[in-house]
């Protein structure tokens, strides 16, 4: 066994569009539905990709007013997410600040307070330009917000790894309690760029998908009909703490982020490698990091995007990391249902993952009409399927643009 500290999950929060919680999330995916709808807005009325996972939900009630206008969107969803995860855990009162770090990422920033400055710069002039643009808008906002609200002093880390972003920041978390550096960890990661630019950009790359006339079955990993992923806005925060130090303080414990992995592609800026090989390196290396064997692995939360090319890579990255052992892995593609985070999916689905362990329940993949037969793994997708054994690892898959590969392996407690 390593000798490094273990590391456990006691708060957890969650923005996205299928709640403002960690409860509705969890039964809205649970049940199966979806939380992606059309997007109406007359910037989007020319753009081919008319569809997304936008949260409608009033903030008001949990976030003040006058903080909130001082953030962009993705900052106030990481905050919303941060606070829910801190009072989950009930740990503010119980950890020395020195000892409490961030670490919490976005994939894009603050793109829609950029495009509404540079609209009223264009049009008022730069002496109305907002004062606060820059800290609204630089990449580390929700990290240093984070730290600010908690009184963190253990370092604000802030991961940009694109749509891997999250699951690197649960990964600096996990190693700044092993190097001993903290005591109590919040990762996470946020995204809020439902806006003309992005949604603009994403569809020039034809990335994301154009069901515009059904936007609940948009979002479809692994069905032959795939054509895109949907885009998604939210935000996933947990609260990461040295074992010992929970168990003293009677701390309620989720699981224990048990391992990760890391790796790279140096294959192409947005493509995936369909062979797979730096996305079986994190697999293995994350289950290796846990002290565990290949043939542990009962459950994958995959990345799945819904893309034709992704989805085949990943599935081919799976069976290359676990060969015949791969017909025993239960997975399971929650963007079905919430869309793609890009910065917040690691921290989303990985609260997703945590919760499949502790309800032992695992979540099916919703709109497979026509199952793409070249993805040769164990899909959940007629109804959520019941975990039986008592011993549990499950792993967590983000990839993003770069050929950014991280795993995150997640064991019950």
């Amino acid at each position: 066994m390593s000798a490094h500290p273990r590391v456990v999950v006691t708060g957890l929060g969650l923005v996205t569009p299928l709640g403002i919680d960690v409860a509705s999330t969890w039964q809205a995916v649970l049940a199966g539905r979806s939380g992606v709808c059309a997007l109406h807005e007359n910037w989007a009325s020319d753009i081919n990709s008319r569809i997304a996972g936008a949260i409608d939900a009033d903030l008001s009630n949990v976030l003040d007013k006058v903080a909130a206008r001082r953030m962009d969107r993705s900052t106030q969803f990481a905050v919303i997410a941060a606070k829910q995860a801190v009072a989950d855990a009930k740990v503010l009162t119980e950890v020395d600040p020195i000892r409490l770090g961030v670490a919490f990422g976005t994939g894009i920033g603050g793109l829609s307070t950029v495009m509404q400055q540079m609209e009223i710069l264009a049009e008022r002039g730069p002496d109305r330009v907002n004062p606060l643009t820059v800290p609204m808008i630089m990449p580390n906002a929700a990290a240093a917000l984070i730290e600010l609200e908690i009184g963190a002093q253990a370092g604000a880390h802030a991961p940009v790894s694109a749509c891997a972003t999250s699951a690197e920041a649960i990964a600096w978390g996990t190693q700044m309690i092993r190097d001993g550096r903290a005591d109590v960890v919040v990762v996470g990661g946020t995204e809020a760029v439902i806006n003309r630019l992005a949604m603009a950009a994403f569809a020039a790359m034809r990335a994301m998908s154009t069901r515009n006339d059904d936007p609940a079955t948009a979002s479809r990993p692994y069905d032959l009909g795939r054509d895109g992923f949907v885009m998604s806005e939210g935000a996933g925060a947990l609260v990461l703490e040295r074992l010992d130090h929970a168990v003293a303080r009677n701390a309620n414990i989720y699981a224990e982020i048990a391992g990760f992995g890391m790796t790279s592609d140096a294959h192409h800026i947005a493509a995936p490698d369909p062979e797979g090989a730096g996305a079986a390196r994190a697999m293995i290396a994350a289950v290796t990091d846990a002290d565990a064997s290949m043939t542990d692995v009962l459950h994958l939360n995959a990345h799945a995007t819904s893309t034709p090319l992704g989805d085949i890579a990943e599935a081919a990255a799976v069976r290359r990391a676990f060969g015949a052992h791969t017909d025993q892995i239960a997975v399971t593609a929650p963007k079905s249902s919430i869309g793609h985070t890009l910065g917040g999916a690691g921290a989303i689905e990985s609260i997703l993952t945590i919760l499949s362990i502790v309800n032992k329940q695992i979540p099916r993949t919703i709109n497979i009409t026509d199952f793409d037969p070249k993805v040769e793994l164990d899909v959940v997708r007629d109804s959520h399927r019941a975990i039986t054994k008592s011993e549990i690892l499950a792993l967590n898959n983000s990839f993003g643009f770069g050929g950014h590969n991280v795993c995150v392996a997640i064991r019950n407690y």
